[in-house]
């Protein structure tokens, strides 16, 4: 939205928190730092990609997840997508400001 792009920043802004609050509710899991398990360490790093609702999930107690769920695996792709989404609208931020894209 600071680069004058507010369609897009709006759009981003609500649907990732969103996205990540439903893999949330649909039993996703927050994956704890374990690198002894790189794919558990490398969705640990994906879901900090989020930001602040991470933080506020972890603080709320919210990303137990529920194994047993039938939607335990979708929400866990969502939790992660929404990170890695993130991350890539904060690289495409970071091309405008300098001008490369």
């Amino acid at each position: 939205m600071w680069l004058g792009r507010y369609q897009k920043g709006l759009t981003l802004l609500v649907v990732l928190p969103l996205m990540f609050a439903c893999g949330l509710w649909i039993q996703g899991r927050i994956f704890p730092f374990q690198f002894d398990d790189l794919l558990v360490g490398l969705a640990a790093v994906a879901d900090l990609g989020i930001g602040a609702p991470y933080f506020v999930a972890r603080l709320a107690g919210a990303g137990a997840g529920e194994v047993i769920a039938i939607t335990y695996e979708y929400g866990n792709t969502y939790v992660i997508v929404a990170g890695l989404l993130n991350m890539l609208a904060v690289l495409d931020v970071f091309d405008i400001a300098m001008g490369r894209k």
